[in-house]
């Protein structure tokens, strides 16, 4: 059968090409180098995890490159190696993805070795065995890092028993207790080819990229079951305290909201709100809590772009001694937000920043494929790239305001630190 093209829209470079069985191709030509970049989408990640089994789409994405259809770990590796091609797996809350990048010429035969790894991974036992201890390894040492227990605090206070509450990585028990069957089944659920999106830019032709899909992936049929739906518990604010003595030299004092998820007409407003208290050696809370109060080691926000409503975070990490007075500091700019317009110049420095930024991550082709292939995953279409552009030039210092009061009130708070600066804020 023969797939369906949508043309590009006049401000798009993006081919999209649906096939029979589901798969989604988006094509940018690019023959300014002789460079091929690929990136392959899956509906998957660890939204599609049960709780007990936290950490295994981590653990499938480690053990994937690792033997398939007849290829051992050692003949992957050589094969991609050989010609200096690029590949590899990685996997988030909202999707798992596979990277690839190659030589023009190298790319058929590359494309081809990531087909039978999506489609026929072997999941060897003592791959197994080692990305877990390693897994384990990476869970034990984010213990002993303040910024990363402050951070896994805040999420799991705001997000209870969502996903998002959990480390990709999962827990101890969680990684400990996984096995080989865990990720036959995950795999034979959710990699199949209706939930795949194929992102490729580079020196090749809509019609040489459609013949290399369809020859790599046009046989794979559409299960009869269908994908399972996932029943996530809705997520609702429900701010707390958590606090949490370490052996530290420093305090890690976070501030979180629940804030909107990227489908939301708030989540423009709410990213230039990030942007501007957090993104930069220019931003305010750099500006005003180290430069004029140096109060901060480290201070930024960040608000991740997410399916679900995400947490917009402003954190700082502060000498103990300063720990009751950096969190009134953190308090009250993120206050500032609700109570005071933001400055029309202010507005558009934030506003020049998010889009001159956004520029420079599409330079290459792996930039190219990746946010094409992230926007078509997420259910937003191509067509975001510009919508996105166009959202943040609209925003007004009135929408900002609008926000934070309606997102940026009463926070979730994190604090690490030592016990006498955790004794000494809870006596304030």
């Amino acid at each position: 059968m023969t797939p369906t093209v949508k043309p590009p829209v006049s401000h798009s470079p993006i081919h999209r090409t649906v096939f029979h069985n589901g798969i989604v191709l988006l094509v940018a030509e690019n023959p300014a180098a002789d460079i091929i970049a690929a990136r392959i989408f899956v509906r998957a990640g660890s939204c599609y995890e049960n709780r007990e089994q936290a950490g295994l789409s981590h653990l499938l994405a480690a053990v994937m490159t690792k033997g398939c259809a007849g290829l051992s770990s050692w003949e992957i590796a050589e094969q991609v190696e050989s010609v200096g091609a690029s590949l590899s797996t990685d996997t988030s809350t909202d999707y798992f993805l596979l990277s690839l990048k190659t030589v023009t010429a190298d790319f058929p035969e590359i494309l081809a070795l990531a087909g039978k790894i999506l489609r026929s991974p072997t999941f060897p036992e003592t791959q197994i065995e080692l990305e877990r201890r390693l897994a384990l390894q990476d869970i034990r040492s984010q213990k002993e890092q303040p910024f990363t227990l402050a951070l896994e605090q805040m999420r799991q206070a705001m997000y209870q028993n969502h996903p998002y509450a959990m480390s990709v990585l999962g827990d101890e028990t969680t990684m400990s207790s996984l096995t080989r069957t865990d990720l036959v089944e995950y795999h034979q659920t959710y990699f199949r080819p209706d939930s795949l999106v194929i992102s490729i830019a580079g020196r090749l032709t809509l019609q040489e990229a459609i013949a290399l899909v369809e020859q790599v992936f046009g046989d794979w049929q559409i299960p009869d079951i269908a994908t399972p739906a996932i029943n996530l518990p809705t997520i609702t604010a429900n701010p707390q305290h958590k606090l949490k003595p370490v052996q530290t030299q420093q305090s890690i004092v976070m501030l979180g909201y629940l804030g909107a998820s990227v489908s939301s007409p708030d989540y423009p407003a709410l990213k230039l709100l990030s942007t501007y208290l957090g993104n930069g050696l220019s931003s305010r809370l750099f500006v005003e809590l180290r430069e004029k109060r140096g109060l901060a080691y480290e201070v930024s926000a960040f608000y991740p772009t997410k399916l679900y409503p995400a947490s917009f975070v402003v954190y700082m990490g502060t000498a103990p001694e300063n720990t009751t007075i950096a969190l009134e500091g953190l308090s009250t700019e993120v206050e500032l937000l609700s109570n005071t317009e933001i400055s029309e110049s202010s507005l558009q420095a934030a506003k020049n920043k998010i889009l001159g930024q956004y520029a420079l991550g599409k330079q290459t082709n792996g930039q190219i494929a990746q946010i094409y292939g992230w926007y078509e995953i997420l259910g937003l279409g191509i067509d975001f790239d510009t919508a996105f552009q166009e959202l943040i030039a609209a925003v007004s210092s009135q929408d900002t305001l609008t926000a934070a009061h309606q997102y940026l009130q009463e926070p979730y708070l994190s604090l690490v630190g030592q016990e006498e600066a955790i004794n000494s804020y809870k006596k304030s």
